[in-house]
């Protein structure tokens, strides 16, 4: 059991959720703009993109500050060293954000990098004071961006939407299993991530948002 709780863990590790949502928006909503008119190898190189700047490269960063002992885990089990690391990493979300605005790439995309971002930025700052699980905060992004992009096409995304909850019980499950978190850091994680998502999405539908 415990192998497999942290299996679920590595799976769905809160840097890989932008390229899910990538992945998600492509390939998983059939029927929408996104799926029929976004070109098969832009929808590859879109998400490399994303999968580069919102995952190897924090990575390559959290093993730097290893090495330079920094840090003492690559898990960063240690409260008081996460906070730097997750700032650096917020800040390669905004960096591809930034390299993502005058591309043709779709909005909800950016917006989707954006609230990542931010999410991961809040997550460092409450971090400071009150420990949450980062896991719940990627997971409510994503079924937040997903809400909010499916009410925005008049897309039902009703079954989507249901496996992304199951999936977040299920990382929930993992997390407590493990010992990594109590019940208050898993549920404030996920309403952080989710209401963080929502918020930075509505705010951004003053501009062209599909």
């Amino acid at each position: 059991m415990r192998a497999l709780a942290n299996i679920v863990s590595v799976l769905f590790h809160p840097l890989l959720m932008c390229s899910y949502g990538s992945l998600l928006f492509f390939f998983f909503l059939r029927g929408s703009i996104y799926y029929f008119l976004t070109p098969t190898n832009l929808k590859w190189i879109i998400t490399a993109m994303i999968f580069s700047f919102s995952f190897v490269l924090p990575v390559i960063n959290i093993y730097i500050l290893y090495r330079l002992n920094r840090i003492s885990s690559l898990r960063l089990e240690n409260q008081s060293e996460r906070t730097f690391p997750y700032v650096l990493t917020s800040c390669f979300y905004f960096g591809l954000f930034y390299l993502f605005l005058d591309l043709s790439v779709w909005p909800s995309i950016k917006v989707l990098i954006f609230g990542g971002g931010l999410s991961i930025l809040l997550t460092a700052i409450i971090n400071l004071k009150f420990r949450i699980s980062a896991h719940m905060v990627g997971i409510g992004g994503l079924i937040g961006s997903l809400i909010v992009v499916s009410y925005v096409l008049k897309y039902n995304a009703v079954p989507q939407i249901s496996f992304l909850v199951l999936l977040a019980g299920l990382i929930a499950t993992s997390r407590l299993y493990l010992k990594a978190h109590e019940p208050k850091q898993i549920y404030f994680g996920f309403l952080l991530g989710l209401f963080t998502q929502i918020g930075v999405f509505l705010c951004f539908l003053f501009f062209n948002f599909n």
